[in-house]
């Protein structure tokens, strides 16, 4: 059925998935206004589909009255096999770093040029982080995304050290910086990070390697500064991550 779509050849499922398309990191509440304009769909079409997504979960309405994407969706995406076996392989390990350091520990994988948060276990330091379970921030200015992109595709390298904004005034925004901690994440075995996502917050990561030594994810701990504790939380991560690996590689 066609209906009053601008395109009457779009079928209901790919109107669907237009709708939930718009939204990302940067836009991840939107207007019915929005969703519409994003979706190149009719104001009409667009209010009626987004009251199905709502009825089923997929999305839910803010006060504001914009929308966000609903818990049952993000459930499902969870459901993917390469996150939720990593996922539940890596979680005691993460529940002894957590217990070991009492800091905000991370578990990501890269997804595109960002980096995707699976699991979170927050310290007891008052740190100021911003990152979630299923959020995507990006990979130059965290500890777990540097780890990421240091061992990224060279396409992947070259796009994201190509468009480095500024987040806080300590961001590394200079590639050739950038390109020199990478580096150094492969000589050294971690990356860092003092207050380039969020001012306050400081973060060190160690990457996660499966079959054939490739990363698959990386580790990381939020705490509000490094300064000493450096060589004992890389430790920590370390010992983490090979519990983790000699698990993925059975």
């Amino acid at each position: 059925m066609a209906g009053n779509a601008r395109d009457p050849g779009v079928s209901v499922a790919s109107r669907l998935l237009a709708l939930l398309g718009v939204f990302d990191e940067q836009k991840p509440a939107l207007t019915l206004t929005e969703l519409a304009d994003g979706a190149g769909l009719p104001i009409a079409t667009a209010h009626r589909l987004v009251h199905e997504l709502l009825d089923w979960g997929a999305l839910v309405r803010g006060d504001d009255g914009k929308f966000v994407v609903g818990r049952r969706l993000w459930k499902l995406g969870m459901l993917a096999a390469d996150q939720s076996d990593l996922r539940e392989i890596a979680s005691p390990f993460l529940h002894d770093l957590y217990g070991a350091t009492l800091a905000t520990v991370h578990l990501a994988i890269r997804d595109d040029d960002e980096v995707l948060y699976l699991d979170r276990l927050a310290g007891h330091a008052s740190v100021p982080a911003i990152s979630r379970v299923g959020a995507r921030l990006p990979l130059y200015a965290t500890g777990v995304g540097k780890v990421l992109l240091a061992y990224a595709p060279r396409e992947v390298h070259d796009r994201v050290l190509g468009n480095l904004a500024r987040i806080t005034p300590y961001t590394v925004t200079h590639p050739g910086k950038l390109d020199s901690e990478l580096r150094r994440v492969h000589r050294e075995g971690y990356a860092q990070t003092v207050e380039e996502m969020t001012l306050g917050a400081c973060s060190v990561a160690v990457p996660v390697r499966g079959e054939s030594e490739t990363v698959v994810a990386a580790l990381g701990i939020v705490v509000p500064s490094i300064g000493r504790d450096r060589a004992r939380l890389v430790a920590a991560l370390q010992v983490a991550a090979r519990g983790i690996e000699r698990t993925l590689r059975g």
